[in-house]
């Protein structure tokens, strides 16, 4: 390897892992604060949270590659032309399409690269990913209780807290006990304490509630039969006894098993295109099409259990001509019998007309999922090329610009990552609307952006001054001498 290409390679490894780490650390950033209100006061361990950032963080990954490589092809080129290195490399002979080639290979590792890991990671990271978050998301809150408000996530027990000391202490603690007897006669069991306390044991499997100086009501009640004057949907209550106990301390211990994360089986969440690779995909898009193209054949045959007349194929004989259809039309017809076949018939077109419907539903729902699969396919490939399309943009661009840093590049590179992705989104909603072909739409945004790179390509090669303010400054004087000439000359002659 020359010293020419170690020198590129060198600029361009440096700000690829700086904006690469900050990328997927954006992107983590956000996917987290979108799911912040399902993790707060969740009984969740830290393992639990540290493998969740782990799986979003190699999720991030196919997203970031591109913006990584765009930004940092441009900031390697742009720190070349700040320093006059890039006009050294001209003096010698040494044309900019040869000075980008070492960059250009790396370019191809790393969308080899983007494309293996998009195809075998990022499924697996999916599934793990999500399958978790479902679980932290369905996982119930820890006991956080608010004064004066009644806690109700615990099993069994509704409780409210008049004041919290910092201590950990409780005072004017009621404590409403639930049993299956609740759903019918009410609470029947409350418990007021002055003060008490609330802990966990054995590895938060138990929740230990200590009460003091307090009194404990219990109105047991019994429910009798129904007199036969009264309706079965009321109940009698006949109160048999009421207790109550005072007590200097009072403990309770109930199990937790209802919070903290449950993990759910894995194998619900693998219908999702995201988590599947490429050979999957596939499979599952021919069953699909596989599965339209049987309900579009099986369509004819069954539509013809709704009309009362049989099926003739085109292929059989013809049907003679003749006047004896006129002849049945005028055969006279009781009201009654005319207006049952009007009926008839009008039923039948209602059915008809149903069972087309659900059935145009049904395929196109069908047709809408294997068009999914197969883009999902498509963009195995795309995700993969675009690292490749950016380079094309960031390395001639920043030759251009000659600006390194985090300043111009940024701006740039936000640009050009946004247009890729709004023609992304746009591309995959024209196929969804069947308005493109489905390799078409997948492929629409890095046709578009390869012109743009190819185009940034040529103007690198000619040294082309396309973004500085001297040339629109001069461009705008000539015009305007342009138009000020024209100006005296018509009316000169109009004098």
């Amino acid at each position: 390897m020359k010293k020419l290409d170690k020198l590129i390679l060198k600029s361009f490894w440096g700000p690829f892992v700086i904006t690469m780490s900050v990328v997927v650390f954006i992107f983590l950033m956000k996917i987290m604060i979108f799911y912040i209100d399902d993790f707060v006061s969740k009984d969740v361990g830290v393992g639990d949270y540290l493998s969740l950032f782990f799986y979003f963080s190699m999720i991030t990954v196919p997203t970031a590659l591109p913006l990584a490589m765009l930004l940092s092809s441009l900031m390697a080129f742009g720190n070349l032309g700040e320093f006059f290195e890039l006009t050294a490399i001209k003096s010698a002979g040494i044309s900019i399409t040869r000075a980008m080639r070492p960059m250009f290979i790396a370019a191809i590792f790393i969308s080899v690269f983007s494309f293996f890991f998009n195809d075998r990671v990022s499924p697996w990271a999916n599934l793990k990913g999500y399958s978790l978050l479902y679980d932290i998301k369905t996982a119930k809150a820890t006991l956080k209780i608010k004064e004066g408000i009644f806690y109700n996530d615990l099993p069994g027990y509704s409780i409210k807290v008049d004041r919290k000391l910092e201590d950990g202490k409780m005072i004017g603690m009621v404590i409403y006990k639930h049993d299956s007897r609740s759903y019918e006669v009410g609470n029947t069991q409350i418990i007021l304490a002055d003060s008490g306390r609330m802990y966990s044991i054995n590895n938060n499997a138990y929740l230990v509630i200590e009460l003091y100086n307090g009194t404990m009501y219990d109105d047991i009640v019994s429910t009798g039969s129904q007199p036969s004057y009264v309706s079965t949907s009321e109940t009698i209550r006949r109160p048999a006894k009421f207790q109550r106990n005072a007590f200097k301390h009072y403990k309770l211990v109930e199990s937790l098993s209802s919070f903290g994360v449950k993990r759910t089986d894995e194998d619900q969440f693998k219908y999702h295109p995201f988590m599947k690779n490429i050979v999957d995909l596939t499979i599952s898009a021919d069953s699909l099409y596989g599965v339209y193209d049987q309900g579009k054949q099986n369509l004819l045959p069954n539509s013809q259990n709704y009309f009362s007349y049989q099926y003739r194929k085109p292929s059989s004989m013809p049907i003679k001509k003749g006047g004896w259809i006129d002849s049945l039309l005028n055969v006279p017809v009781k009201d009654s019998i005319r207006t049952e076949i009007v009926s008839n018939a009008k039923s039948a077109a209602v059915s008809m007309g149903s069972f087309a419907e659900s059935n145009q539903s049904y395929l196109q729902s069908q047709l809408k999922e294997a068009v999914k699969y197969k883009l999902e396919v498509h963009h195995k490939y795309t995700g993969a090329i675009s690292c490749l399309i950016m380079f094309l943009i960031g390395a001639p661009l920043g030759a251009i610009i000659k600006k390194g840093g985090f300043g111009v590049p940024v701006l740039v590179s936000i640009v050009f990552f946004i247009l890729l992705y709004v023609l992304t989104i746009q591309g995959d909603k024209f196929v969804k609307d069947g308005l493109l072909n489905v390799a078409v739409g997948a492929w629409l945004a890095n046709s578009v952006l390869l012109v743009v790179g190819l185009y940034f390509v040529e103007r690198a090669r000619s040294d082309s001054r396309l973004f500085e303010k001297d040339v629109y400054s001069m461009l705008f004087r000539k015009i305007k001498r342009k138009f000020f000439s024209r100006l005296g000359k018509s009316r000169l002659m109009e004098g």
